[in-house]
């Protein structure tokens, strides 16, 4: 997991990953889409592959790389925790604001008689 958001914290890395969201691409097309030069990108796609996040398939001179979904889904499952609290957390609050309204309610209502 470490290696997975260590890999995804460098916003190059991270811009890489939502282009590759969309499809396979080789280096050069994503160095065109940011502006940055091959071997930058080479150098952030050697990150990529070693977190497990994008894999390469050569064809001929030319080298494909796409996402590899599992460390993703392992990213998910790992959030899917911190979602839980919050959503708990959340709920909590809902009940608690139902609950103010609904004594400012009665308070308003106790007033106007």
């Amino acid at each position: 997991m470490e290696a997975i958001l260590s890999a995804l914290a460098e916003s190059n890395r991270l811009k890489i990953i939502e282009l590759l969201r969309d499809g396979p691409r080789s280096v050069g097309e994503i160095a065109t889409e940011l502006g940055l030069r091959q071997p930058q990108v080479s150098k952030h796609l050697r990150v990529l592959s070693d977190a497990g996040l994008v894999e390469v398939h050569p064809i001929a001179n030319r080298r494909i790389y796409k996402l590899r979904p599992q460390p993703l889904k392992e990213l998910d499952d790992w959030l899917e925790s911190f979602r839980r609290v919050w959503d708990e957390r959340f709920d909590q609050l809902d009940d608690y604001l139902r609950e103010v309204q609904a004594k400012k309610k009665k308070e308003g209502c106790g007033k106007q008689s």
